[in-house]
């Protein structure tokens, strides 16, 4: 891979970042989530993860450990960045991963969807096409965090973005499925939130003991479903 707007820059003295743009698309996250994969299947002493955001991958690492096993290298960082250097050269199309599609069943009763009457009546739209242009497209998970996994998705139709509320929200159920702006994420975890709640999910999006803790992982497609 040859991209002259690649930077490569670090992120305290134990990570460095892998930024492809600084724009929002699809050919860009695949490139930020093959890399992270790279990384993770060939590893290297002092390795502790790589994490794919939408148009970036963040490699952490061992301070100490890639000083050790790196000594002809001035510093960690220096050797992190080679490490990465030479994985971009060699990956190609052939490193996308194989998206899973995932239905969501989604509550949009009124108990749930605290911000459905916001939206329709700002969009101009009744929430019954709200819901229907909700649900009438696929979603690509670009990248988790916030929460434990808490989903980054998009993109959202134009016709039903709308920015995140003013003043965010003390506390929002477990499972809530917001919009903000074109993005649309499922919190995680009760917590604190800005987004504008469109429905609530009753699937666990975190399992702290499973195998795999994460439903959803970056590339998956996402479709949800009205829970009738």
């Amino acid at each position: 891979m040859d991209d002259e707007t690649i930077r490569i820059f670090p992120l305290g003295d134990s990570a460095l970042t892998v930024e492809f743009s600084n724009t929002i698309s699809e050919p860009i996250n695949k490139k930020a989530i093959a890399l992270a994969n790279r990384i993770e299947e060939k590893s290297f002493p002092g390795f502790i993860e790589s994490v794919p955001a939408y148009a970036s991958t963040t490699i952490f690492y061992d301070l100490v450990r890639v000083r050790k096993h790196f000594p002809d290298l001035p510093t960690a960082f220096n050797a992190v960045k080679d490490i990465a250097e030479n994985v971009l050269k060699t990956l190609d199309d052939s490193d996308e991963s194989v998206s899973r599609t995932v239905e969501i069943l989604v509550h949009f009763d009124a108990t749930s969807a605290l911000d459905l009457a916001h939206v329709s009546e700002a969009r101009g739209l009744t929430p019954a096409q709200v819901i229907e242009i909700f649900t009438s497209r696929t979603y690509r998970v670009f990248m988790l965090g916030f929460l434990p996994g808490f989903t980054y998705m998009g993109e959202v139709d134009d016709r039903i973005a709308t920015p995140r509320k003013e003043s965010p929200r003390t506390m929002l159920p477990k499972g809530s499925v917001g919009v903000a702006g074109k993005q649309t994420g499922i919190y995680s975890l009760e917590s604190p939130g800005g987004w504008q709640i469109l429905g609530r999910t009753d699937v666990e999006m975190f399992t702290p003991a499973a195998d795999q803790p994460t439903l959803l992982q970056p590339g998956d497609e996402v479709r949800f479903i009205a829970a009738s």
